[in-house]
């Protein structure tokens, strides 16, 4: 059972959550607060305060006072006209990790909502009702408001739900679970959409991908090396304490253990002197990675427990404040970072590829081939994994660099954070199959060299994989086998990561 407070939310939690159904109930004591926002607003209502959001228009109609008989219209309005995301829906975990991050910032009592709102996220939540939030539409300030007003849609019983994995309309999935539709009432409307919980909760699932990517890639990269007979030598620690990166020293360290009994590797001098950038420089560019990730991660742990609608309640509603923290800067700097350094790790990836496939780079089989020219072997695998690396670079292009005015120039800078975390899902989506692509590769090199002389660690992941992609003795529509290969990474099945300790 993971307990939300709105404060202490970890990518454990979240883990647990979304992927291990674990499920989840909120704190008394910040429910308390919830309760103390709300008897705020209702009082800013009944004295006819003006307040934005409150008793006022939404954007450019700020200055346009409501009557407070009309403040559920005014929510209701407000939710279905800003329901206009097209394209795609986000997958289905992204829209579970927006109910759990919504009811999360909700629960920090900032927002003025009732109870029960919180309580229903909670219960679609729990009984697996996800709504369907097309991706396109956000421009990551003043929240993400079109995904999140399809999310709200559902908690009124309108819009449409993946319910036991079948698209239905929204009210049919309540209706099964014995939930009623809410109306929303003052303030509850914008309280719901006016926050960063789509460009977090896409951002929360690509972090949680990449990293377990990035520990999957140095192990690929480890039977590369077994492949190519690579130099241990230029991982040997004094070198990386050298430089004094945290994150090169372990990557290195890493890597010697994955290969620590292994006779395929050399010394530098048996073979070659040096190794190539893609072998030699892989702690370096790999590390520089995991110092992006390890930054990301920290953004989205602050955002995961942040307060980001508005306005904000305090010192129960003595100081209701309007506000930016709807803004999505950090997180679209935190997702555009991301994508370049995980396509980074795609880059240095497809050039093991080619090592590992160029006759005239080695002394293996031309292209891995059973057959030299009467069977092309591995040969158009890279060229796949060219295509999926060059389109990389056109995603990693910062989307935060851009902002349109909107809402007649009253929301004048926008953070676009939302895109960015789009384009880093897909960055890293097609990173993983460039690894796969590298994978099959580096296991049919290694085993072409002997599997008996492989690392204890490197040897069971090509015994692991063998079940997943079989020996290359033929040429056939290795399509599948890259799709089989990359569905295996994205499980997970095989513990990449078992070895990181050892040195």
């Amino acid at each position: 059972m993971v307990t939300l407070n709105g404060q202490s939310l970890t990518f454990t939690d979240v883990q647990k959550v979304l992927f291990e159904e674990e499920k989840v109930i909120y704190s008394e004591d910040s429910m308390k607060k919830v309760q103390e926002s709300r008897k705020a607003v209702e009082k800013i209502v009944s004295e006819e305060r003006i307040v934005y959001g409150i008793t006022t228009g939404f954007g450019k109609f700020s200055d346009v006072l409501i009557d407070k008989n009309h403040v559920e219209a005014l929510q209701l309005n407000l939710i279905r006209s800003h329901a206009c995301g097209v394209g795609e829906p986000f997958p289905e975990v992204v829209s579970r990790a927006m109910l759990l991050l919504r009811a999360n910032a909700l629960l920090k009592g900032f927002s003025g909502v009732r109870p029960i709102v919180i309580e229903r996220l909670l219960e679609l939540l729990n009984a697996g009702i996800h709504p369907i939030i097309p991706q396109q539409g956000s421009l990551g300030a003043s929240g993400d408001l079109a995904p999140l007003s399809h999310l709200a849609l559902v908690l009124i019983g309108e819009g449409e739900v993946f319910y036991k994995g079948v698209k239905t309309p929204a009210i049919h999935a309540l209706k099964k679970e014995a939930i009623s539709p809410i109306t929303l009432t003052a303030k509850e409307g914008l309280a719901l959409i006016n926050g960063t919980q789509a460009m977090t909760a896409m951002g929360v699932v690509a972090y949680m991908e990449a990293e377990k990517l990035a520990y999957q890639s140095e192990l690929i990269a480890s039977v590369t090396m077994e492949g190519l007979r690579g130099i241990i030598d230029a991982f040997d620690e004094d070198i990386h304490l050298a430089r004094g990166y945290k994150e090169q020293v372990e990557v290195a360290e890493r890597i010697r253990g994955y290969l620590s009994d292994s006779t395929l590797i050399t010394r530098q001098g048996e073979l070659r002197v040096q190794d190539a950038y893609s072998i030699r420089c892989i702690p370096q560019v790999h590390g520089a990675t995991w110092q992006a990730l390890n930054y990301v991660k920290e953004k989205l742990e602050i955002e995961m427990n942040a307060a980001t609608d508005n306005p904000l309640i305090f010192d129960n509603g003595e100081k209701v404040l309007s506000g930016g923290n709807f803004h999505g800067q950090p997180i679209a700097f935190a997702m555009d970072f991301l994508a370049i350094a995980m396509s980074e790790l795609a880059n240095i990836s497809e050039r093991r590829i080619e090592r590992l496939v160029n006759p005239q780079l080695n002394d293996l089989p031309p292209f891995l081939s059973p057959e030299p020219g009467l069977q092309s072997g591995a040969m158009i695998m890279q060229y796949v994994a060219a295509s999926l690396v060059s389109e990389n670079k056109t995603l990693a292009h910062p989307a935060s660099v851009d902002s349109i005015p909107s809402s007649a120039n009253q929301e004048d800078h926008v953070s676009m954070g939302t895109i960015g975390a789009r384009h880093a899902y897909l960055v890293i989506t097609n990173t993983r199959r460039v690894l796969a692509i590298e994978a099959i590769c580096a296991i049919q090199a290694a085993e072409i060299r002997g599997k008996d002389k492989m690392a204890k660690a490197t040897k069971e992941l090509l015994e692991n994989a063998r079940k997943i992609v079989s020996y290359i003795n033929a040429d056939r529509v290795f399509s599948k086998d890259i799709e089989a290969m990359n569905d295996w990474l994205k499980v997970g099945s095989f513990q990449f990561n078992k070895y990181k300790a050892l040195t």
